[in-house]
């Protein structure tokens, strides 16, 4: 592994580490999951199986450490892992037929709403209130993080890549 790629990736997750611990709780102790657009990017910017796991794993842990959600923390664990590969898999195959200023920001608006829900549905099993609560928590939760990550995606990528094409290349 590229310990270049390494470091990168690491600043993503400390800023995203920032950003889920200051975002405050919408509701029950849910706050919408900021480290989770740094995740996104981190994938964005190296599209490789061996970063992406890593990745997944380690904002897995992070999250789970900061959470404040009831069941929250066996939910990030299971929950980051099958979305960095998701958004893995619908990236790669979207590949370069749609334009990045259309893909970034779909792809982070599905990325949050597929982390979400199984986010949900580990967390509402866990403390059992399944009956009912999914719809309430997923509308106040899940789709103004949605709203939320694909934002901040739009701003931070561009700026991003041009920072990654001025400096040293970075092979992967």
């Amino acid at each position: 592994m590229n310990t270049r790629i390494l470091v990168i990736l690491s600043l993503l997750v400390g800023i995203g580490a920032v950003l889920h611990a200051v975002v405050p709780p919408v509701i029950f102790g849910v706050k919408p999951d900021m480290l989770l657009s740094m995740m996104f990017l981190g994938i964005l910017l190296f599209p490789k199986v061996k970063y992406v796991a890593l990745l997944a794993i380690v904002t897995g842990v992070i999250s789970a450490l900061t959470t404040s959600a009831p069941g929250g923390q066996i939910a990030n664990l299971i929950d980051k892992p099958i979305t960095a590969l998701v958004f893995l898999a619908l990236f790669l195959t979207i590949g370069n037929k749609v334009k990045d200023s259309i893909s970034v920001p779909v792809l982070t608006f599905i990325g949050t709403i597929i982390s979400g829900s199984i986010f949900l549905s580990v967390a509402l099993f866990i403390i059992g209130l399944m009956e009912g609560a999914f719809i309430s928590m997923f509308a106040l939760a899940v789709l103004p993080a949605a709203v939320l990550n694909t934002v901040i995606m739009v701003v931070v990528y561009p700026i991003v890549q041009r920072i990654l094409k001025r400096s040293r290349p970075i092979t992967a």
